[in-house]
């Protein structure tokens, strides 16, 4: 009868070890993938070329969710052909494109990209957001790497609702450091950033909406591009790179090939690796000229204001020259 009960205590201890079968002694926990973030992309792709690289590191990283892609600023309806075109071109026809709040603008490189898609009538992006975010309280994290335009549609059409977003990773301002200049000198005094210029009310808007900011200005965004990295995209290709390469082109047009610098997918990234642009609690003031100057008082934003370069481009080359998700 002893012998019985030592097998049986022995039994339950070594099940107990080992846990679920097929776990090796792992929690289910240990075992299951990470659940991706949800995440919208809200974006002026089409100026810049750095909004091109934003929306590949974001197809390729498995830690977002993508439901949608919102156009931001100018001709919000040329700019989602373009984006059909792209997704297309990838495989990704499934993600939804939507056209943001139009505005006066003509900065548009790329617009002959995207006038070779057929033209059709977008869903509306304030509209859509308000949607997901009503779906997904608490979920969702909105990178706006474009003017703030749609945002402030947003803020001002439901605030209630605005409010229930998990996140707003941003790429805009200007804290310390200004752009840099053509020689690539670094530590300029403090300049409006195109983002933040095109809309100051806005980011006030939004630093004043209770929802948490991350700011990734232009302290820590700038980034370049250089060979033989570059080079590198442009010859993989992927029908990923290859889109790339044609926005590049375009962007670039008669003129010498230039550094992309990579201001968007800074902020794509501390999203999925916020080791790579540790941030520091800042309070912003938005003057009208566009300034984003730190004062005294609460903090309204998490504010990056030096990032891992090297980091930054292994990371960003690697995935969207990768044959496989990472």
């Amino acid at each position: 009868m002893k012998n019985v009960q030592f097998l049986t205590a022995l039994a339950t201890l070594l099940l107990a070890a080992a846990g679920p079968a097929g776990t090796k002694g792992q929690s289910p926990a240990a075992t299951s993938a990470p659940v991706p973030q949800l995440a919208v992309l809200d974006t002026d792709i089409g100026d810049d070329i750095d909004d091109a690289f934003a929306l590949a590191l974001v197809l390729r990283s498995p830690e977002l969710h993508l439901l949608g892609v919102e156009t931001a600023f100018g001709d919000t309806e040329l700019r989602a052909r373009l984006v059909d075109r792209y997704l297309a071109s990838v495989g990704r026809s499934d993600i939804p494109v939507l056209a943001g709040v139009e505005t006066k603008s003509d900065h548009f490189t790329q617009a002959a990209y995207a006038r070779q898609w057929p033209l059709r009538k977008h869903a509306e992006a304030v509209k859509f957001l308000l949607g997901q975010i009503r779906a997904h309280p608490g979920q969702i994290t909105l990178i706006a790497i474009g003017p703030l335009v749609n945002i402030q549609a947003a803020i001002e059409r439901d605030p209630a609702t605005f409010r229930k977003l998990k996140r707003v990773v941003l790429m805009g301002g200007s804290v310390y450091r200004g752009y840099d200049g053509n020689q690539g000198d670094r530590n300029t005094p403090p300049s409006p950033e195109w983002n933040i210029l095109c809309d100051p009310a806005g980011a006030r808007e939004l630093l004043a909406s209770g929802v948490p900011v991350f700011d990734m200005p232009l302290d820590s965004t700038q980034i370049r591009l250089e060979n033989p990295s570059l080079g590198m995209v442009f010859a993989h290709g992927s029908p990923l790179t290859d889109q790339l390469t044609l926005l590049y082109h375009q962007w670039t047009a008669k003129a010498e090939w230039h550094s992309p610098t990579l201001y968007d997918p800074v902020a794509v990234t501390y999203a999925i690796r916020p080791d790579l642009c540790p941030a520091t609690p800042v309070r912003l003031e938005v003057d009208d000229k566009g300034f984003t100057r730190p004062v005294a008082g609460a903090p309204n934003a998490q504010v990056c204001l030096h990032s891992d370069e090297k980091e930054f481009l292994e990371l960003l080359v690697n995935r969207i020259t990768a044959e496989t998700m990472p």
